[in-house]
């Protein structure tokens, strides 16, 4: 038997599966903290920023009886003391602790864009956004800014509600697709009427209050303007004195353990595993906040934890709500020519938002039951050999 009480830091897809998946054993303590007091369906946001989804569940439906839910802000990470620090001024001891705080929008760089730009990777940005825009009124002129996913979604979806958007890409619509999907998706923006500025010049350089700079000189009219270029990842584990990598995503090792403590795991977008971090997506998060778990477990039970093993299947993104694109990839991620778009597409885009929930649920009710063995990326172990031997090099040159 033992007395371990686990601490998991962040409520998100990584942080719920993670304390889900512990309670496979009955005598350890589950706390999970989270600043807000419901799950946040992170890939929804633009639905609520549309008005077709509020992309919140009770954490009754998705977090198991077991464990404890506190809602609170983690502050700092004592790690030789095995606490952590609370806004409340509390504090909680951890014999180990699962850091799945998650990512939220980058910090932007153009002049303007923090005062002006509404960013939309949180609830509460999100709320304020749809706030902004039912204040604007449908004929406002409305600029997205990233050609992402979460852009392409944004954009998409205040199209068909009849918006007049602009849809700036910096490079290229949706930097991550085959040529033939982006080219898919570029067909469906089109029928929407957004407008999409890509290539040359279309470089976002200053957001003043009622329009957007472009690096060739253009300024748009923009009545609102929407950021969704780029993630970042909370300052948490940098400002503990944890070692990060420069987003500032914790380093780990491949089982997910923290390289500066053996009792601080990572799960989720802000683990970096040997500086080699997957993509930040509910697709890895799930895996990730699982095997986080295991690797407790392991410890736990005194064995040796595993390495993580993950390979994707490709990405889904909603094109309005009529409409999506499947974009299938290789296991290392690298997008194929094969997609389905169109009402098929928009299908698979609903059934994994509602499947990764259903994830969740399955592993309350029966922790330890999500699998992802078909889905290993057998080149990770090249991608590892090649970046040690870059390390070695110098040492033997």
């Amino acid at each position: 038997m033992t007395d371990a009480n686990i601490v998991v830091i962040g409520g998100g897809y990584a942080g719920v599966m993670a304390a889900n998946r512990l309670m496979q054993r009955r005598d350890v303590t589950v706390t999970l903290i989270n600043p807000r007091p419901t799950f946040v369906e992170r890939i929804r946001l633009h639905q609520l920023v549309g008005g077709s989804n509020d992309a919140v569940v009770d954490y009754g439906d998705v977090l198991a009886g077991g464990v404890r839910l506190l809602v609170d802000t983690v502050t700092r990470i004592n790690a030789s003391d095995r606490n952590v620090m609370l806004a409340s001024g509390d504090t909680v001891a951890y014999s180990y602790l699962i850091y799945a705080v998650g990512s939220g929008s980058a910090r932007p760089l153009a002049p303007g864009a923090a005062e002006f730009a509404h960013p939309i990777a949180s609830l509460e940005q999100a709320e304020r956004l749809r706030a902004v825009l039912d204040d604007a009124g449908p004929t406002a002129a409305i600029t997205v800014v990233g050609a992402g996913p979460s852009g392409i979604e944004t954009a998409s979806e205040l199209a068909e509600l009849g918006h007049t958007v602009t849809l700036v890409c910096g490079e290229v619509v949706g930097p991550y697709l085959h040529p033939r999907g982006r080219s898919s998706v570029a067909n469906r923006l089109a029928k929407l009427g957004v407008t999409v500025l890509d290539g040359a010049g279309s470089t976002v350089t200053a957001v003043p209050r009622d329009a957007v700079e472009l690096s060739d000189g253009r300024a748009l009219p923009s009545a609102v303007t929407i950021w969704t270029a780029g993630f970042g990842v909370p300052e948490l584990a940098s400002q503990s004195g944890l070692s990060t990598d420069s987003l500032g995503r914790l380093l780990t090792d491949e089982t997910l353990t923290s390289v500066d403590d053996t009792h601080i795991v990572a799960a989720g977008d802000s683990a970096a595993p040997s500086d080699l971090p997957f993509r930040m997506s509910c697709q890895a998060a799930g895996p990730l906040g699982a095997h986080a778990a295991d690797t407790v477990l392991s410890r736990i039970a005194g064995t040796q934890p595993a390495p993580i093993e993950l390979g994707f299947a490709g990405q889904c993104i909603s094109l309005g709500r009529r409409a999506g694109i499947f974009q299938f990839a290789h296991r290392n991620d690298v997008a194929t020519e094969l997609f389905l778009a169109g009402r098929s597409g928009a299908g698979i885009k609903e059934f994994v938002c509602r499947g990764t929930v259903k994830q969740l649920i399955d592993e309350a009710r029966k922790p330890g039951s999500l699998s992802w063995g078909w889905s290993k990326d057998g080149k990770r172990q090249q991608l590892l050999n090649a970046k040690r031997a870059e390390v070695r090099a110098p040492a033997t040159a």
